[in-house]
């Protein structure tokens, strides 16, 4: 590196460390935290209930312990916005980035509407990281939704701003949590390979409903384990979406699908149950295999759904034929959605809801 470059990285790092050293930190445990199903977890930012382990298998209990789909909402007049947050792994994957599986990003609310502000890059090569989200701002009060990392474990969260500003709950009392919408699935859902956490598109219908959504993305690992369903069941939810067959082969669609949706039904008799096909990922294209699965399944599944169907007015079937778009680009690897990938899912999906809801 020459020798200036490297003098002026040098001043740079000064400035962030002595700006970081003048922000005041709180604990973010005292914050309302979005996204969860129980409260009876083992620590507090992961999502599944402490009574489920030594039941789920080992890797869906791991899984739950990836604080994705989770937010911290807060209210504050800061001018300058810092965290400082501690992961159990370090994950860090070739096809994801790493803000997306084990860094935050910020939002404020403008009227109703949730509008970007940073994401907080991770440390590489550390489990903690201190750094400044954003700088220079106005005073003012104004309401933020802070998002947690996709595909890591978080075990330590605190909330900086400068000097003199004061960081309380918020005063808006939004995204609604009267009666979030429950979505189960894959890595896809869990928010593979989104860049930044908020862009895991059941964090985007969260804030296009202002409404919020559990996420039970368990990466390669949505198989339609039972006692999943009867949490999903279990929990009061105008809406549970289930995403998981690119998890599961023909034969898991044929004998566990049906005895996952009684368990949920022996809950929640009545409960709308939106289930999403199998997308025609872009990888389908050429590869013949994986187009003959992706079809097999999704056979399976309207078999399946018609016959529930005849008995069951609440449950319904979403094609997924353009669910992501049909230019081939909406990937990163032929399965796994980009950005785009995840905002053209949500659009796909946003109407849908909408009417379910009975929103306009």
């Amino acid at each position: 590196m020459q020798p200036k470059i490297k003098y002026l990285l040098t001043i740079l790092l000064i400035a962030n460390l002595s700006l970081q050293a003048q922000l005041s930190y709180h604990s973010a445990d005292s914050f309302p935290l979005l996204g969860k199903i129980s409260k009876e977890t083992e620590t507090l930012y992961e999502r599944l209930p402490q009574g489920l382990k030594g039941v789920s298998r080992e890797a869906v209990w791991y899984l739950g312990k990836n604080s994705a789909g989770l937010a911290v909402r807060f209210s504050t007049d800061a001018t300058t916005i810092g965290v400082k947050w501690k992961v159990k792994d370090g994950i860090h994957m070739n096809h994801m980035t790493d803000i997306g599986s084990r860094g935050l990003d910020l939002y404020c609310l403008e009227g109703d509407k949730w509008i970007f502000v940073n994401a907080a890059r991770p440390t590489i090569g550390s489990l903690l990281t201190e750094t400044t989200i954003i700088s220079n701002m106005t005073r003012k009060q104004r309401e933020y939704m802070l998002y947690l990392p996709l595909y890591d474990a978080l075990t330590e969260l605190e909330i900086g701003v400068n000097e003199g500003a004061i960081i309380e709950q918020p005063k808006v009392k939004l995204p609604n949590t009267q009666k979030p919408i429950v979505a189960y699935g894959t890595s896809i859902l869990q928010g593979g390979c989104a860049s930044r956490p908020g862009m895991a598109h059941t964090n985007i219908l969260s804030r296009w409903l202002n409404t919020e959504i559990i996420n039970l993305g368990f990466s390669g690992n949505a198989q339609l384990d039972y006692e999943i369903a009867e949490l999903i069941g279990s929990f009061d939810s105008p809406l549970y979406i289930l995403d998981f067959m690119p998890n599961v082969e023909t034969d898991q669609v044929n004998e566990k699908l049906e005895k996952f949706y009684n368990r949920i039904r022996s809950k929640a008799p009545t409960t709308t149950i939106l289930i999403i096909e199998n997308p025609i990922f872009p990888k389908a294209r050429y590869d013949t295999y994986i187009r003959k699965q992706i079809e097999s399944k999704n056979e399976a599944l309207n078999k399946i759904y018609n016959r529930l169907k005849e008995k069951d007015p609440n449950i319904f079937l979403i094609s997924s034929h353009n669910i992501i778009g049909n230019d081939m680009e909406a990937t990163v690897d032929g399965l796994h959605f980009t950005d785009l990938g995840f905002m053209r899912y949500a659009e796909y999906l946003l109407p849908i809801i909408q009417t379910h809801l009975k929103i306009k």
